[in-house]
């Protein structure tokens, strides 16, 4: 008797420790299924790995390209890399052994937590994430930066337009705090299925999603959010600006990028802004005068 095994790959980064954010972003843009660092053990400055976990597994010069670009947009040197390598990964446990590492995750008013945790007894909103895509579960600072300002400033009833929406977290955040009207786009395909997948999961299917860029022709929303990166945001700025009726919540930006966003904003003639920092990223809230 045989069983079918899946077969995973995992792709083993070692580096400076200061780059492990820079290699999570560049894992997370080659869409890897989930992310450990082995920093047990380590002693202060000593190399740690990183390793991200796939389905299919990128190619040589996808995965360098991915780490180059990364560093460059965290302002780092290729020195900070001592080695990548890949390796296959059988089924037998990797699922079950990465399921115990991620636990629900508390970010204001909300929870995130994966779809096998069964979370009781709180007065949080809970919001359920399949872990495709570890961008997008609520681990990475630009996602919690993004949950704390719509937790602190949005107000039900409003519309809501979220401007690459990845697993569709803070869509769902919005809606579960009183969205009725809400829309939600994204230029990857792949990412828009994951996100109808999990607005089902919290039972807010009524999301309408779409994959592509924002039109210039959309309507006007109460709020606009849109968590990307800045070399993204700063030319679609004047559509996201013309297209929020109240507020705009800006991040997926580092803090050394703050003058670029304030430079762009002040060229919009927006002065009332507010910045947050987690880590070494920024978000920023854009509230327009009536």
């Amino acid at each position: 008797m045989t069983t079918d095994l899946k077969t995973w790959y995992a792709v083993d980064i070692v580096a400076d420790p200061n780059a492990g954010e820079a290699i999570e972003f560049a894992l997370n843009e080659l869409e890897c299924l989930g992310i450990e660092i082995d920093s047990l053990r380590k002693k202060k400055g000593e190399p740690q790995m990183v390793t991200g976990f796939f389905a299919e597994l990128p190619g040589a010069v996808e995965i360098a390209e991915a780490i180059e670009d990364s560093l460059r947009i965290h302002g780092l040197d290729s020195s900070v890399i001592e080695s990548f390598e890949t390796r296959v990964v059988e089924e037998t446990d990797w699922l079950a052994e990465w399921k115990k590492h991620w636990k629900p995750t508390e970010i204001g008013k909300f929870i995130i937590a994966p779809p096998w945790e069964n979370v009781t007894e709180t007065d949080k909103i809970v919001i359920k994430i399949e872990p495709n895509m570890a961008f997008g579960t609520g681990t990475h600072d630009t996602t919690k930066l993004c949950l704390k300002a719509i937790g602190e400033v949005y107000e039900p009833g409003q519309s809501v337009l979220d401007v690459g929406t990845g697993t569709g977290i803070l869509a769902i955040a919005a809606a579960k705090l009183g969205a009725k009207t809400l829309f939600a786009c994204d230029t990857d395909e792949d990412s828009v299925k994951i996100a109808r997948e999990n607005a089902v999961l919290n039972n807010v299917d009524w999301i309408e999603f779409a994959d592509g860029p924002l039109r210039e022709d959309a309507p006007v929303y109460d709020f606009v959010f849109a968590n990307l990166t800045v070399d993204v945001i700063v030319p679609i700025l004047k559509l996201l600006l013309a297209k929020t009726g109240s507020l705009l919540l800006l991040s997926g930006i580092l803090a050394e990028q703050q003058p670029i966003i304030t430079a762009a904003l002040q060229e919009s003639q927006i002065s009332n802004f507010k910045f947050d920092t987690s880590g070494e990223w920024i978000s920023v809230i854009v509230e327009k005068s009536s």
